[in-house]
């Protein structure tokens, strides 16, 4: 089935509308860890009453921004499109931030985030970030202007010389390495946190597969925190000379480039 052709001019301040609100925005940055969650769980997420949730959730599924998935008696919800996220992320990094709760629950769980979280299907957070620099240090990746000098660059990086050894090393199917047409291989967010590239794209979802496969990433429930275990940080020192790249604090930032700006 096509989509109808478009004729007018795209209504951006009603979608933007969506956004404006702060119980519909926590629901979709709880939502942008690519999982599927009950109301009960965006409700506490929000920090909102049930009925409250439910108001929010009805009007984003009317506007077709989350789906819903019937499981027995329970409801789930989920992004309707993985670029839902990738916006959130973008709004996210020009967004002032906001108080932090001063208990120890919410210092806990933004310090959790901001160590290293799912954006979507890929690695975001001081992990995310460190995982791109390696990858850049290893020769897999490389400023695609043969410059670190990639303010406002749409792709600032390209495959380099070592992406194929590096890559498939991590797990990633030397197959999968080629121009797809169905989604890019090679994209980058600006980490909201970090204020720095992360990999994302079909790049950095197979990455992300890997190494939960290989046990090396585990997902936190309900919630978009990610841990490195004890055999992902042995793994990512030794392929990818990450050795430090943890510390009791979490994961470390990484050496500095200078600034770096791209798409969300």
């Amino acid at each position: 089935m096509t989509s109808p052709t478009r004729t007018g001019e795209p209504d951006i301040a009603r979608v933007a509308s969506l956004f404006a609100n702060g119980t519909r925005a926590r629901i979709l940055m709880a939502l942008a860890g690519g999982r599927s969650l009950p109301a009960s769980a965006l409700a506490e997420h929000a920090g909102v009453t049930p009925q409250a949730v439910s108001t929010q959730l009805s009007r984003l599924s009317r506007a077709g921004l989350i789906a819903v998935r019937p499981s027995g008696r329970n409801r789930y919800y989920e992004l309707a499109d993985r670029r839902i996220a990738e916006l959130m992320e973008s709004l996210a990094a020009l967004a002032p931030a906001q108080p932090v709760a001063r208990t120890l629950r919410a210092s806990n769980r933004n310090e959790a985030l901001r160590r290293a979280r799912l954006c979507y299907d890929h690695a975001a957070g001081r992990l995310g970030v460190a995982i791109t620099e390696a990858l850049l240090n290893s020769g897999a990746l490389v400023p695609a202007g043969g410059t670190l000098q990639t303010e406002n660059a749409e792709h600032p990086y390209r495959l380099g010389p070592a992406a194929i050894p590096v890559l498939t090393g991590l797990g990633v199917p030397e197959s999968h390495l080629t121009d797809d047409q169905r989604r890019p291989l090679l994209r980058f967010c600006l980490d909201w946190t970090e204020q720095r590239h992360h990999l994302a794209g079909r790049l950095g979802a197979d990455l992300f597969n890997a190494f939960t496969t290989a046990g090396w990433i585990t997902r936190a429930p309900h919630t978009r925190a990610l841990h490195l275990t004890p055999a992902g940080e042995d793994a990512l020192a030794r392929r990818l000379g990450m050795g430090g790249a943890a510390d009791p604090g979490g994961i470390r930032a990484v050496g500095d480039r200078g600034s770096l700006n791209g798409c969300g």
